[in-house]
């Protein structure tokens, strides 16, 4: 792993893998920024090996007619960025609850827009994702999922489940997701941020053998809960939180015959609805990254 090269858009696609990281990183490509006022929807398949072109529509309601899912969506606003696993959580989110025709805008880290003053005056430290509903601002993607669930319970699809012992494994999964996510970014950051000759050896195998005890865990706990989430029965907001990290360490090679059950939970929510429509732009020109974790 340590003798290969890392081409310069896999560089910068350690950028935007963080969630609320120190460093602020950017894209996997320049993306012109853009403000949408309505959510964009993307017209393509998912299968597994390949991506078909997509486009963007506008979605436009008929003359006159406004839809209650956008009234209650008008004063909110999303600045984020393509391929950040934080921002994805939240557009995750609106989609589950119906939440459409909020404000948008597609920032590009590369070109240090997440440090400009729009999104400085929303979050200080200069990160995305930075969420504002009306007069409301909430920067961390973890705390916006749990606001649009709970300010919005009757919208969309119910997230947080009612069986006490689903309640509570949620919550635990979504908090050990953090965890999993951090571990992840030891290992990207040090791969490719630190310069080969100040590579330790020890450290290196420190950083994968911690990664990979956390990955086999992830497999073990699919294995023991039924139902095809990470809470039981039904998509719940673990899933939200948690997949998007899932989907990128496997972005990243992860073997999928090595981790039968998470390979298995990867590809069946590639095909749900809020997942498809939210899905990063830039994973759609770029599907699959470098094979880093294809030895973990």
């Amino acid at each position: 792993m340590r003798g290969q090269g890392v081409s310069h858009l896999s560089r910068l696609e350690l950028q935007i893998l963080g969630d609320n990281t120190k460093m602020g990183w950017g894209l996997l490509a320049p993306i012109r920024s853009q403000t949408v006022s309505r959510s964009l929807l993307y017209n393509r398949r998912l299968p597994h090996s390949s991506f078909t072109p997509y486009f963007f529509q506008h979605f436009q309601p008929p003359s006159g007619l406004t839809l209650p899912s956008e009234t209650m969506a008008k004063d909110m606003t999303l600045l984020w960025g393509s391929g950040s696993p934080p921002c994805w959580r939240v557009m995750i989110a609106l989609e589950e609850k119906n939440l459409k025709g909020y404000n948008h805008k597609l920032l590009s880290f590369d070109k240090k827009e997440h440090k400009s003053e729009e999104v400085m005056k929303m979050n200080p430290r200069g990160q995305l994702p930075a969420f504002k509903h009306g007069d409301k601002v909430l920067n961390e993607s973890y705390a916006a999922c749990l606001y649009l669930e709970n300010q919005f319970k009757s919208q969309g699809n119910k997230l947080i489940p009612d069986c006490p012992a689903e309640l509570a494994l949620m919550y635990q999964r979504m908090l050990e997701g953090l965890t999993l996510h951090q571990k992840m970014i030891d290992d990207i950051t040090y791969n490719w941020k630190v310069p080969e000759g100040e590579k330790h050896d020890s450290a290196v195998k420190r950083i994968r053998e911690s990664l990979t005890a956390e990955i086999k865990l992830w497999e073990g706990y699919l294995q023991k809960t039924s139902g095809g989430f990470l809470a039981g029965k039904t998509f719940s907001l673990a899933d939200v939180c948690v997949y998007p990290t899932i989907f990128t360490i496997f972005r990243f090679r992860l073997c999928e015959e090595r981790y039968p059950k998470l390979a298995a939970y990867y590809n069946r929510l590639k095909d749900r609805p809020s997942i498809k429509a939210s899905w990063p732009p830039t994973w759609l020109e770029n599907p699959r990254g470098e094979d880093i974790m294809k030895d973990i």
